[in-house]
């Protein structure tokens, strides 16, 4: 993700803390956070909480800008805390980047294609740690995985990593499996406990025909 002014967020330095100010900071429609890194004192905030939703939406390594007073700060999400039933934010925990800065974060990786039919894949990383500028963060990694055969493997190593990023992994470090399904000893023994569920009830049938049935036909 390049440097924009797309995630610049209002916010406002909160005096009130405890769980009962964050209750009402967030029946104000704003949600409270922490702003902290480069050895400066934490900043108690307010952002907006649509705004906020927006800008981390389907990118959890978003760069935001954060004006509060006469600051003008960067920063990115160093934890979420979401409502475990509506799953709106309650808390949000930001460090203070720099321009130039190089920072560690977590990519999500993204599958590109169709392995080879008859065959399934196993990802086996979700996310890939990189190291990259904090203001040209990667929203994703990509995986090709168009017509894979059985048995290939995808290593960290062998991804085509976005511009700038460097691997903070094993290189070695499996991400895709390749295989063919193949049935589980469960799946095995019920089918063979319904074919002898089928036989069973066609002998039962046979012995329960009327005597002479055969001379009468």
């Amino acid at each position: 993700m390049s440097e924009s002014n797309e995630n610049v967020l209002k916010a406002t330095v909160r005096t009130e803390f405890g769980k009962g100010a964050a209750r009402r900071t967030r029946r104000a429609g704003l949600i409270p956070a922490v702003l902290y890194g480069h050895g400066t004192d934490p900043v108690h905030l307010s952002l907006p909480d649509h705004a906020t939703f927006l800008a981390l939406k389907g990118n959890a390594n978003a760069l935001l800008t954060l004006d509060f007073g006469d600051n003008h700060e960067l920063a990115l999400v160093k934890d979420v805390q979401r409502d475990a039933i509506r799953r709106t934010i309650d808390h949000l925990d930001l460090i203070l980047v720099r321009r130039g800065e190089k920072v560690i974060v977590d990519v999500p990786v993204v599958i590109i294609g169709e392995t080879a039919p008859g065959t399934i894949h196993t990802l086996d990383m979700q996310t890939i740690s990189l190291q990259a500028e904090a203001t040209n963060l990667p929203e994703h990694v990509e995986v090709n995985i168009e017509g894979l055969e059985e048995g290939s493997i995808v290593r960290v190593g062998e991804l085509t990593l976005p511009a700038g990023s460097v691997l903070e992994v094993d290189p070695e470090s499996v991400v895709i499996n390749v295989t063919v399904p193949r049935a589980s000893a469960e799946d095995l023994e019920a089918d063979a406990e319904a074919e002898a569920a089928g036989e069973a009830a066609g002998a039962a049938g046979e012995a329960a025909a009327p005597a002479g049935a055969d001379e009468q036909a």
